[in-house]
């Protein structure tokens, strides 16, 4: 019998995850949660006693995508005969609400992304209940404060949730309604979180949020601390060799925040800045609260403060009211920037949203052609970025076993997934490697003679 978190192992788990990394983040948090009561992890959902789909609803047909799965599920729990637990999280929970349970009545737990804290009373509640148990009223108390302090290990990379909910009211985007308003950690939680990633494993810590760059929280003399300031704290800790933060807005892109990326060597020389769209009527009817030539002057000084920083966007083709003059405005934005990766869609209205409602829906061929001009223009220069790493040695934190045998994978300091061959596993060690071949979504590599693990100072202590 296996043990999970020193608890003999009773009931099986299984968590299926869509959408952000703040999902993937909530995943093992809901997984801690629910490990004092016996519960470990499965892929099978047959063998499961509690299956929990943690939704994401930014994109269209998300919800249908939810009930496809749970008709499969009503399929796996009558095989059980019934004894098995289903249950929806995330945000398509918190926005569908009772109409889960209405066309789903074999779902047990309904929850919201700010309700998991409270799983183990749901879990005996749905036990006894004859109908199912829906919490998707945003709590009185904060989840962070309530989440137990033992977790299991992430890996070398792992992510952290410092700041969650958005107060900025984008016109297409559902975050405000699902997650809440704008909330940052403390600092000290933060940074304690931090130390005991670092303990399981982790090398490199990616900070969350929905607006990370937002970050305000109470610090220890009880001052609000910018996320520059939690960097610097964060890049004092023995063995946390790298740090990263997404997902960011440019409105909040500070003066510290940027002289971080400058002074903070941990701190990776990627970055992740979503600018929706080159137009600026778009822009003001997206309600991003800046001009493109503002985004574009943006990039000039964190550039001009980190010449090496790798640049990722996201962009929303066919925004209602969005003309051909407004398609050809993001295209130049995309050629005068130029990005090393970036995440493109065709706008789906979400329900409830103030661009929902807007005169000027683009039709959807019209829209789906636009898409694929800008992601041809993205894959071109994301290829060409890659290229430009040909022939240089460069510092790979290594993740795992690569797909071959002999080989091994890791991330470049500009996230792109890098393999080489290699007899030994150097899995939590960062090495040189000389990039030999460039392909689309990632880079080959060779050791050099004589290369040898940098050591962390984890290791050197």
């Amino acid at each position: 019998m296996t043990e999970c978190h020193g608890t003999p192992a009773r009931k099986r788990l299984l968590i299926r995850t869509w959408g952000c990394q703040m999902n993937v983040y909530d995943s093992a948090r809901m997984a801690d949660v629910l490990a004092p009561l016996g519960y470990a992890p499965t892929d099978v959902a047959e063998e499961a006693d509690m299956v929990i789909l943690n939704t994401c609803h930014i994109r269209e047909k998300a919800t249908e995508k939810v009930f496809s799965d749970l008709g499969r599920l009503r399929e796996a729990k009558a095989a059980r005969g019934g004894e098995m637990i289903v249950a929806v999280a995330g945000c398509v929970a918190q926005a569908e609400g009772a109409e889960i349970t209405a066309r789903a009545p074999w779902v047990d737990i309904v929850l919201g992304p700010q309700s998991y804290h409270r799983l183990p009373e749901m879990v005996a509640r749905a036990s006894r209940a004859a109908g199912a148990v829906i919490e998707t009223e945003f709590p009185v108390e904060g989840k962070f404060d309530h989440l137990p302090e033992q977790a299991a290990p992430q890996g070398v990379t792992a992510f952290l949730t410092v700041q969650e909910g958005c107060d900025k009211f984008c016109s297409f985007c559902v975050v405000p309604y699902t997650r809440g308003a704008q909330y940052s950690r403390p600092a000290v939680a933060v940074i304690a979180e931090a130390k005991r990633l670092v303990a399981l494993g982790a090398r490199e810590i990616t900070l969350l949020g929905q607006n990370v760059n937002a970050y305000h929280g109470e610090g220890p003399d009880g001052a609000a601390w910018s996320l520059a300031r939690l960097l610097l704290a964060l890049a004092e800790i023995p063995g946390l060799d790298r740090l990263r933060y997404t997902t960011s807005h440019p409105r909040d892109m500070g003066d510290d925040l940027i002289a971080a990326h400058r002074d903070i060597p941990a701190l990776m020389p990627f970055l992740h800045l979503p600018a929706q769209s080159g137009s600026d009527p778009i822009l003001k009817a997206m309600n991003r609260g800046h001009t493109a030539a503002e985004y574009l002057r943006l990039i000039e000084t964190l550039r001009a403060a980190r010449p090496d920083l790798a640049l990722s966007s996201d962009f929303i083709a066919g925004h209602p009211g969005e003309r051909d003059a407004d398609h050809r405005a993001t295209l130049k934005l995309i050629e005068d920037i130029g990005f090393a990766s970036a995440f493109s869609f065709r706008y789906s209205a979400r329900p409830g949203t103030p661009a929902a409602g807007m005169a000027g829906m683009v039709d959807e061929a019209v829209a789906d052609e636009r898409l694929q001009e800008i992601q041809a223009l993205l894959r071109d220069q994301q290829y060409r970025f890659n290229q430009s790493r040909a022939g240089m040695e460069i510092p790979v934190l290594v993740t795992g076993p690569g797909r071959h045998p002999g080989q091994m994978a890791g991330r470049s300091p500009w996230l792109q997934p890098v393999h080489f061959p290699t007899p030994g596993d150097l899995t939590g060690q960062i090495v040189t490697v000389r990039v030999t071949a460039t392909n689309p979504n990632s880079l080959g590599g060779e050791l050099p003679a004589g290369s040898k693990p940098q050591a962390s100072e984890r290791d050197a202590a």
